[in-house]
C-alpha cells in the first residue's frame, strides 16, 4: 500500500500470517491502521499495529516512510518482508541498500525496533516482496526498468509458487537529492 501525507509517502508491505481468511482480516486490519496514522513516525506505526492486532494472526511487515522535502526514507522491517533500495546513480559497489529485518510477528512476538534511515534521490527504486518471492530476485534489479514490469518480472521469474506472493515497486521521483 502507498499513503501520500503532507510532506511525504508511507510504503508498506503486509503479509498476514497463515492462509485464508483470517490472514486477509490481519493483513487489512493492519492496513487501515497504516492508512488512518499515516504521518506517524514509522516505529510508531508499527507499535500500533502491534497493539491492535493482538486478537488477529498477526502481519509480518515492511515500512519505508519517505520524507519528500528533505531527501530521506526510514525504513523498518518485521518479519520476512525483504526490501532493497535501488539507487539511481550509484557510485562502484553501492547500487543496492538492503533492509535488515527484524524477527517477530507484529500482533504477537514484536521485537526490539530499530529504523535506519536513508539518503533517497529523484529516481532511486524501492522494492518490497513478501515470501512468496525468492530472495535471488535482488539479483536481477535493472535500474531502468518500470516499476510496473519490474514487479510483474519478479513475480513470474521468482513466485516460490507454494506461497502468495506480493512485489511492490515505487520509483522515487519528485524528493530532493
Amino acid at each position: 500500500m502507498i499513503c501520500c501525507c503532507p510532506d511525504g509517502i508511507l510504503v508498506a508491505a503486509i503479509d498476514g500470517i497463515g492462509h485464508g481468511d483470517s490472514a486477509a482480516a490481519a493483513a487489512n486490519a493492519a492496513a487501515a491502521i497504516l492508512e488512518t496514522h499515516a504521518d506517524e513516525p514509522i516505529i510508531t506505526l508499527m507499535r500500533l499495529c502491534d497493539e491492535e492486532l493482538r486478537s488477529t494472526r498477526g502481519v509480518v511487515l515492511s515500512l519505508a516512510s519517505i520524507d519528500v522535502p528533505h531527501g530521506m526514507m526510514t525504513w523498518l522491517g518485521v518479519g520476512n518482508v525483504q526490501g532493497v533500495l535501488m539507487r539511481a546513480n550509484a557510485q562502484a559497489g553501492s547500487a543496492q541498500e538492503v533492509l535488515m529485518l527484524r524477527g517477530g510477528v507484529v500482533g504477537a512476538q514484536l521485537p526490539p525496533l530499530q529504523a535506519a534511515v536513508l539518503s533517497v534521490s529523484p529516481g532511486d527504486t524501492l522494492v518490497f516482496a513478501t515470501d512468496g518471492v525468492r530472495g535471488q530476485f535482488m539479483q536481477s534489479l535493472l535500474g531502468l526498468e518500470s516499476p510496473q514490469r519490474a514487479a510483474d518480472r519478479i513475480l513470474e521469474r521468482y513466485h516460490t509458487g507454494n506461497d502468495d506472493a506480493l512485489v511492490l515497486v515505487v520509483r522515487l521521483a519528485g524528493v530532493r537529492s
